[in-house]
């Protein structure tokens, strides 16, 4: 029988880490600071020390780590988890800012429609540990240290709500000074509309990170249509704790709507969705289906996404239409199903 792995470090809250004052500090540092894969490179530690971290707590989540590199440099990496389960990340560097989407399951149970991760199927939740090692092992992938990822998105694999806890932890981990250090204003949390969650993460007074809702639809036969789950919060319950979470936090909500040709891209639709926004401060970001294997969908041609985006900026609302990165390597929005693209392109390590 193979024994159980070691308890994973990073699934503790920074405050709880195994050792004392400065020895903590010390440890928190290699951690997250320099993204050290292995106590033996800990040379501030003495020996006695690291040999007992490394008896009682496993540092590396993963078991197994690829790369796909796309054109336009972005990178997916595909993550092999000791249970023999995977997921993937994606990093996204920009002149200005150094962005990762990471997962919070393995697979989805949400089941949108067009969208591959959910043609997958719900696998586990992954615990805070898994989904912050998704950064470490990004930054150590790339060659640079975990904090010059400044932006993140939990908008992977899963349905983030319905794994509350452990993102909530994660994100918390995340936000910790002696930790990732990031700033609450560069996290986003997206869910498919969990009116639940979304009014628990309003009482979440000690995070503030930002909030997007994957709507895609404006009415409910046609979300019921491409979220088969969808019936669990009808459109009516999502707006109203929208409005309740705004009521509280004050911040602003990003709607995603991945754009169908002839399925949610009428104008009729977008009349509706700018009355479903009345009253709300909101930003609108129109996303181009992007195809993969199987699919039965097809995006909204440009000039019918040209003019959605018109009729919702004569109404008053904020739009944007956000155009995906990483598709040839399969790392576009809602491509994410576990698919190499062709030859990895190397090992990141693990």
């Amino acid at each position: 029988m193979t024994a159980a792995p070691l308890p994973l470090l990073l699934d503790l809250h920074p405050d709880d880490f195994p050792l004392p004052g400065f020895r903590r500090r010390q440890l928190l540092e290699w951690v997250y600071q320099h993204g050290v894969g292995s106590y033996e490179q800990m040379h501030t530690l003495p020996a006695e020390l690291r040999a007992e971290l490394a008896a009682g707590w496993r540092l590396n989540p993963f078991d197994d780590i690829e790369t796909f590199r796309s054109d336009d440099g972005s990178v997916k990496y595909l993550f092999t988890l000791p249970d023999g389960r995977q997921m993937e990340a994606v990093y996204m560097p920009y002149l200005d800012r150094k962005t990762i989407c990471v997962s919070t399951m393995v697979g989805c149970p949400a089941r949108c429609a067009f969208c591959a991760t959910g043609a997958m199927g719900f696998g586990r939740n992954l615990t805070p540990g898994e989904i912050v090692g998704q950064i470490l092992a990004v930054a150590g992938g790339e060659g640079i240290e975990p904090r010059e990822i400044r932006n993140l998105v939990f908008m992977g694999m899963g349905e983030a709500m319905l794994n509350y806890d452990n993102t909530m932890q994660a994100a918390r981990i995340l936000l910790h000074p002696q930790a990732l250090g990031m700033s609450k204003r560069r996290v986003t949390l997206s869910t498919v509309g969990i009116a639940k969650g979304i009014r628990r993460l309003a009482e979440e007074d000690d995070l503030g990170i930002k909030l997007a809702i994957s709507l895609h639809a404006p009415d409910e036969e046609t979300r019921q249509q491409i979220i088969p789950t969808g019936g669990a919060n009808s459109i009516d319950e999502i707006m109203q704790a929208a409005r309740d979470y705004q009521a509280k936090t004050g911040r602003r909500i990003t709607m995603e709507y991945t754009m169908l040709r002839g399925i949610n891209d009428h104008l009729w639709q977008a009349e509706l969705l700018a009355e479903r926004l009345e009253g709300l401060v909101s930003h609108v970001n129109l996303i181009p289906m992007n195809p993969w294997p199987g699919s039965n969908f097809v995006s909204s041609t440009e000039e019918q996404i040209q003019a959605f985006y018109d009729l919702l900026e004569e109404r008053g609302v904020d739009v944007s239409v956000r155009r995906s990165r990483g598709k040839d390597a399969g790392a576009a929005c809602g491509q994410l199903a576990l698919k190499r693209p062709g030859a990895a392109q190397g090992h990141a390590g693990a």
